[in-house]
């Protein structure tokens, strides 16, 4: 039975009525943690395109090197491919030779 003395009991709002002042603060948190921390979305995605190019250069170099490796190889071992390499890059000619350059320009 009920007091008729007894005031009623105020209407809460439907946001106090529904929703706690620590769950909006928990959400908060993880909403600025998902989106703007120093782990968010936007940084991880950025961090693996990072990544994604980085890898692609590395792969390209080590293509490089092991190209540049088997050609060591085979200047070491193979004398004619040692004086082609000597005539065509750096322009040498025996001595009674004559080289003629012809650029494109």
């Amino acid at each position: 039975m009920k007091d008729p003395e007894t005031p009623a009991p105020a209407h809460k709002s439907w946001l106090r009525r529904y929703v706690s002042i620590p769950a909006v603060i928990v959400i908060c948190v993880i909403v600025y943690l998902t989106f703007f921390g120093d782990n968010s979305i936007a940084q991880r995605l950025e961090y693996e395109h990072s990544i994604d190019s980085i890898s692609a250069l590395l792969a390209a170099e080590e293509d490089s090197l092991q190209y540049y490796r088997d050609l060591n190889n085979r200047l070491s071992t193979d004398p004619e491919l040692m004086e082609q390499v000597v005539r065509e890059q750096y322009n040498m000619n025996r001595p009674n030779e004559d080289v003629f350059l012809i650029t494109d320009e």
